[in-house]
């Protein structure tokens, strides 16, 4: 069965202001964590329409991540692979997709709804009552959970932090009830990946790093409040536009390099999950080689 969870993530922050800090935070972070070939390479971004959802913007990118996985997958994959993301932006509601050729039973799916509320909506995603029997859900409090220790930063502890520009912070126990203004971004996340022997192992895994991802991207949009709370929509669309651009050339230039220099790619089990899958190894997506790289902590492109 399927791995199905509801996360709520409040923020001392409106929804009309998220819907710049949403960009802003994403575009920064996709750069930051791009380099030697990794990172999060955009490949298309444009408008699109839905009947119901009306005008929204839709994105595809890469996000290339082996380096990312833990040791025990990194044995069973081709050194470098790539998740494809495809993202339909329709604020206050989005829709995210993820999926990886080399693993055709892979698949993470995300509805979001962003809410001016303290995460008190029980069902503002619609779910039959099927879906919410077997939904789980999970508050992250972006103060006082916990984030790894190789993401923290005291700059951007929110039990500490407070706004220059605004004001608001830092944030005592108890803060969702206490702040004004206050959101809730509603994340309905359906991790699959459907290997016996694998499923349940895997479909933890995916979920433990979409809390965590979860958790410090959240921060992280509050904790750089002073930077984007100025900008209009057009700023920050021209902000991420040149990011985005600095971040595909980031990671196609070592590809480039890698490419020029290796025509061999390593691969730590060449034939085993292909095998798995049912599935041969020339019908794997691979976009070269990979040295060490920079400190790099995650991509949030999980928040489109």
């Amino acid at each position: 069965m399927v791995l199905t969870k509801e996360y709520r993530i409040c923020m001392p922050i409106s929804t009309e202001e998220y819907k710049i800090g949403q960009l802003y935070m994403i575009a920064r972070h996709s750069l930051e964590q791009s380099g030697d070939g990794e990172g999060v390479e955009v490949v298309e971004n444009k408008e699109c329409e839905d009947p119901v959802h009306g005008r929204g913007q839709y994105t595809e990118k890469r996000i290339h991540l082996s380096s990312r996985l833990p040791y025990w997958l990194q044995s069973l994959v081709p050194k470098i692979f790539y998740i494809t993301e495809k993202a339909w932006n329709y604020y206050p509601y989005t829709e995210t997709e993820y999926t990886c050729s080399f693993v055709p039973r892979f698949n993470i799916f995300i509805k979001t709804k962003y809410e001016d509320n303290s995460g008190t909506s029980d069902n503002c995603l619609g779910l039959t009552p099927e879906e919410l029997a077997e939904r789980i859900v999970d508050n992250i409090d972006i103060a006082y959970d916990e984030v790894s220790p190789r993401h923290y930063k005291e700059e951007e502890d929110l039990r500490f932090f407070q706004s220059k520009k605004t004001s608001r912070g830092p944030l005592v126990e108890g803060w969702k009830n206490n702040v004004q203004p206050i959101m809730c971004s509603y994340k309905l996340v359906n991790a699959s990946f459907e290997v016996w022997g694998f499923q349940t192992r895997v479909e933890e895994f995916i979920h433990s790093c979409i809390r965590e991802i979860l958790l410090l991207g959240h921060r992280q949009a509050f904790a750089w409040i002073d930077e984007w709370i100025s900008m209009s929509y057009e700023d920050v669309r021209t902000y991420e536009a040149k990011l985005q651009h600095q971040t595909n050339t980031l990671v196609k230039e070592k590809q480039s390099n890698d490419v020029s220099n290796d025509n061999v790619v390593e691969n730590n089990s060449p034939q085993l999950l292909p095998n798995i899958m049912g599935c041969t190894s020339s019908s794997m997506e691979v976009s070269g080689d990979q040295v060490k790289s920079p400190t790099k902590k995650g991509y949030f492109s999980w928040f489109s």
